[in-house]
């Protein structure tokens, strides 16, 4: 059976969509939720509709990208919900265009490059740093952090891109130097997922994900809940043996080219 139960979980981008979907999800099994964002008014809101519905649930609004703050900031919920059991590294982003296209190499500059990393990967050690020693004194802890399948193909958004490839490879870090005190930690690669993030590009291109769907074997985009139910799995002791893995969520992205298969063998696929 899987469940994650009478556990603290920190899940970090709270008040975004994926972030909402992981709040709701483990608040619902009877967890105790410190969600941190960076915008006090989403998040304020997000754990007011949370304890309303009878989940146990404290705020933080903190910038993940500083580090010196962050154990300051978890400092009262800790108090408050008992120490981090599990820590779900869902911050992130991508710094685009105003009309909502990527940046590519030849338009990247330095800052927006620094920015990036700053956020998808530095974010995520700077969170593990805060929580790492209380997971070691209490006996073992788990780790999940969100990723992307852009860090194994090129997709474009370079530096958001290099950022999340040097996520795998911290995570796999993490899950080989702190094993020995009981600690796993897993990487999630989504693929396209309905999000707020992508509501610029489908006012520009209603068809955006009409158009993607050819790319993704099962012909679906995956939802929050989706990558909810996944990151819920992996912090299960269903998954007590898996550390150190990258899970693709991606409906099949990754796992071969069909359109160009299928023109190579003028099959259908």
């Amino acid at each position: 059976m899987i469940v994650v139960h009478e556990k603290t979980i920190l899940i970090t981008g709270a008040a975004g969509g994926i972030g909402q979907a992981l709040c709701q999800l483990f608040g619902a099994e009877g967890n105790r939720i410190i969600a941190l964002d960076h915008n006090r008014e989403a998040v304020e809101t997000l754990c007011a509709a949370l304890r309303a519905s009878g989940i146990s649930a404290a705020s933080v609004v903190a910038d993940i990208t500083v580090m010196a703050c962050i154990a300051d900031a978890l400092a009262p919920a800790i108090r408050e919900l008992g120490p981090v059991d599990i820590l779900i590294n869902n911050a992130g982003g991508l710094t685009g265009l105003p009309n909502g296209e990527s940046l590519s190499l030849g338009k990247m500059t330095p800052e927006v490059w620094s920015k990036d990393v700053a956020l998808n990967l530095n974010g995520a050690f700077h969170c593990v740093e805060a929580v790492r020693q209380g997971m070691i004194a209490q006996g073992g802890g788990v780790i999940v952090n969100i990723g992307s399948v852009n860090s194994l193909l090129t997709f474009g958004c370079p530096a958001y891109s290099a950022a999340k490839a040097g996520l795998a490879s911290y995570t796999r870090a993490l899950a080989t130097e702190f094993g020995q005190y009981n600690i796993r930690a897993n990487t999630i690669l989504p693929g396209t997922v309905r999000t707020e993030a992508w509501e610029t590009m489908e006012k520009n291109n209603p068809r955006v994900f009409e158009q993607l769907l050819k790319w993704y074997p099962l012909r679906r985009i995956c939802t929050p809940a989706d990558v909810a139910q996944a990151a819920y799995f992996l912090a299960s002791d269903a998954a007590q043996a898996i550390t150190g893995a990258e899970l693709a969520l991606d409906a099949g992205l990754t796992a071969g080219n069909g359109v160009m298969a299928a023109e190579i063998t003028s099959a259908a696929f």
